[in-house]
């Protein structure tokens, strides 16, 4: 079994050049959260030439819509959503500096360019472990658009946050990787 790597946010692109395709990393830091409505919103302002509510310079995105948090506690369950509805807005947001996202399944083809031309990083959370994950998670602020409710930007406060690289800034796909590996058709 390889070794965990453990990372803390901004990442810088010397960090993100040593990450590869099945690495399991614990990030402690920073990351933001953000799913369609914020993605859409963070990319109109883009377009109008508008500043953005956050820097995410260095920073990683999670896809996620977490529940509300018990009493004492900073967020409900947080596990992650399907990354494939961010496609659209991915490459936007790693052309202004974000070094990735973690989320669940496949980012596509234009992602995967993306990722090698910015030096990003794109990781996968494990979906059904959305109570685990939550217990890495210190603090919770909401940033942006509170109106959005759990689709808002929030700030997330982590340590040892658990994800897998599933495709890296060389062009690595776990996915890819697994289906040649089992020779799946």
């Amino acid at each position: 079994m390889a070794d965990v790597i453990k990372i803390t946010t901004p990442l810088t692109s010397e960090v993100v050049q040593t990450l590869h395709a099945g690495d399991s990393v614990l990030i402690t830091g920073v990351i933001y959260t953000a799913r369609d409505a914020a993605h859409k919103r963070l990319v109109d302002l883009l377009d109008a030439g508008q500043p953005l509510p956050v820097d995410l310079t260095g920073h990683l995105v999670y896809y996620v819509g977490p529940s509300p948090a018990r009493p004492g506690k900073p967020i409900g369950s947080a596990g992650p959503t399907t990354s494939g509805r961010m496609n659209a807005y991915a490459p936007r947001l790693l052309a202004i500096g974000s070094r990735g996202m973690i989320g669940k399944g496949e980012m596509n083809a234009k992602v995967a360019a993306a990722l090698q031309q910015h030096c990003g990083v794109y990781m996968v959370a494990v979906g059904g472990a959305a109570a685990l994950i939550a217990k890495s998670i210190k603090a919770n602020e909401t940033v942006a658009w509170p109106e959005l409710g759990a689709e808002a930007i929030a700030r997330l406060t982590v340590v040892d946050f658990p994800a897998i690289v599933a495709q890296d800034c060389h062009g690595g796909n776990i996915y890819q990787e697994g289906i040649a590996k089992y020779g799946i058709k």
